[in-house]
């Protein structure tokens, strides 16, 4: 997909793949891809400040996971990440269904 239609999607779709399961970095960037038929190929190069970005905001919390041969930081949605990605689902239903009746007038 088009980075430029990605832009002001992203924190939802991480929020929405923490939600599911907490996760590490790499764990997220495969859930969203999974979760997405393969449409969403995020960049580590995007997911990991956006995943610090979320954290800064108080939208994720994370923690050192000693349970895998290497140390991963895993993320976990707080509160205020939950209250966020309701707000984030009903934007883009709305948005979604303005764009749809636009483009399905467009014919």
């Amino acid at each position: 997909m088009n980075s430029e239609a990605m832009k002001g999607h992203l924190d939802a779709l991480l929020l929405a793949a923490v939600e599911r399961q907490p996760a590490h970095g790499y764990a997220l960037i495969e859930r969203v891809r999974a979760l997405s038929d393969g449409a969403f190929l995020l960049p580590e190069g995007t997911v990991y400040p956006a995943l610090h970005r979320l954290e800064r905001l108080g939208l994720l919390e994370s923690a050192w996971s000693a349970d895998a041969p290497r140390r991963r930081r895993v993320y976990s949605l707080t509160d205020r990440g939950r209250a966020v990605l309701v707000e984030r689902r009903e934007e883009w239903r709305a948005f979604a269904s303005g764009m749809s009746a636009a483009l399905q007038g467009a014919r």
